[in-house]
């Protein structure tokens, strides 16, 4: 690999490092707001992915130009860019947006239920309930 192939491709290599950054936070941490900033992280990798990949270098926006008498004119020599990736990513924000606010506000009730946001915890804490859970019912069973 030459430089000229690594810096012509800038773009490729920081979505790389931007999906594997979110990647890690999401295994690694055991905090849920942390989980959901790598979520958010790795996502705005894929949109930085799809965008780059949907710019053609010298085209324009797919939009025919008219002529002074209201007629279109077609050119062959003209370079359109592919509007398709855009609108998907347009979309795709929308959606990651309701998404992370789904998820804050699930880790506000999971707060509010165990007083914690830490995974362990949550699962210790769970582990508690599910034998005290049991307990009880093999109490009631005898």
């Amino acid at each position: 690999m030459t430089w000229e192939f690594i810096l012509g491709h800038i773009n490729y290599w920081l979505f790389i490092i931007l999906m594997l950054i979110g990647l890690y936070i999401v295994i690694a941490k055991g905090n849920l707001l942390k989980k959901i900033v790598g979520l958010n992280i790795f996502q705005v990798s894929v949109f930085m992915m799809y965008i780059s990949i949907g710019k053609v270098i010298g085209g324009t926006a797919p939009i025919l130009p008219y002529d002074n008498t209201g007629h279109v004119k077609y050119g062959l020599d003209v370079i359109y860019s592919n509007p398709l990736p855009h609108v998907l990513i347009l979309t795709a924000i929308v959606v990651g947006v309701a998404t992370t606010s789904l998820g804050l506000a699930l880790i506000v009730r999971i707060r509010e239920e165990y007083g914690t946001i830490e995974e362990d915890e949550i699962l210790g804490a769970e582990t508690l309930i599910a034998e005290k859970e049991n307990e009880d019912r093999e109490a009631w069973l005898a």
